[in-house]
């Protein structure tokens, strides 16, 4: 197993993001970084990135959640931000990605967790709340979803999926603009590009798309299929805050919504925005994480 670092000078001088640096080996020498903000007794809100961001993705919203007094954990998944990177394509799985936010989660001792989730920081966040759920206080889920490939596949997703994979040209702040209402600027632009300086570098972003299952028999089914008995007995709060303008996962928020019995009786709410809601109505994003929260 190949692994590679990103130096630190990529990231320095990002717009917004003043964060602390904190590391935790989830694997023999595999290093995850997180941001830690907020009191150390205060609930704790684990923030999840997805595809293919980082923990910038949620800058703007990490500062109001920890004015309302909470702790927020927002990890870089392996092979983003500022972890560690597997330079193997084939080295990346739903099970590894698991195992190596699990180890995250109980080397925190993380406790009474609200999980926010977006993207794959919904397939990982809704696994992982419902394989631990004595952890998890509450579940917040924007743009996102725990697929078992029992369902059909969006015709974004299939077009997206194939570029990831055959693409010679894979531009990670382009991605992410393209995702987004609003323009980012050219400084936003380059944090997201500030992860992967070269092609190795970039192995797990590809990776991503072809993780997610998209027929019944796929290596991570049957493990998705156990996790939705648990959510669909969940009693919990649970929130959708999903956006307006995302082709790929509209209409998750209903589906979840009648699914899971927590959800009865939420403020549900419909963010203006794009794929990346974080960056388009981060601060009302913000306030329905707080709300649920009491």
């Amino acid at each position: 197993m190949s692994v590679i670092r990103t130096p630190d000078a990529r990231f320095a001088n990002l717009p917004d993001y003043p964060f602390a640096p904190h590391y935790v080996e989830v694997a023999p020498g595999l290093r995850m970084h997180y941001i830690d903000e907020g009191p150390r007794d205060g609930k704790v809100v684990l923030m999840l990135h997805g595809e293919p961001t980082w923990s910038y993705l949620y800058r703007h919203m990490i500062p109001p959640v920890v004015a309302a007094g909470h702790r927020v954990i927002a990890p870089d998944l392996i092979g983003f931000g500022k972890s560690d990177k597997l330079t193997d394509i084939n080295a990346y799985s739903f099970q590894s990605h698991m195992d190596w936010l699990t180890a995250l989660v109980m080397q925190l001792d993380l406790r009474d967790v609200t999980l926010v989730g977006q993207d794959w920081g919904s397939l990982l966040g809704l696994r992982l709340a419902a394989e631990q759920n004595d952890r998890f206080a509450a579940i917040v889920i924007g743009n996102g979803m725990l697929p078992t490939g029992d369902g059909k596949v969006p015709p974004a997703f299939k077009v997206w999926k194939n570029f990831a994979l055959y693409s010679p040209w894979f531009p990670i702040g382009g991605i992410v603009a393209t995702g987004c209402r609003r323009k980012l600027t050219a400084d936003e632009r380059r944090a997201y590009d500030a992860p992967f300086p070269s092609a190795k570098h970039k192995a797990g972003a590809r990776a991503f798309p072809r993780l997610v299952p998209v027929t019944p028999n796929d290596p991570a089914s049957p493990a998705n299929r156990k996790a939705w008995e648990v959510l669909e007995k969940w009693q919990k709060p649970f929130l959708t805050t999903f956006s307006n303008g995302d082709p790929i996962t509209r209409g998750g928020d209903k589906y979840m919504q009648k699914r899971v019995p927590g959800a009865k009786g939420q403020p549900h709410v419909t963010l203006r925005g794009g794929h990346f809601l974080q960056e388009d109505s981060p601060e009302e994003f913000a306030a329905a994480v707080v709300g649920v929260m009491g």
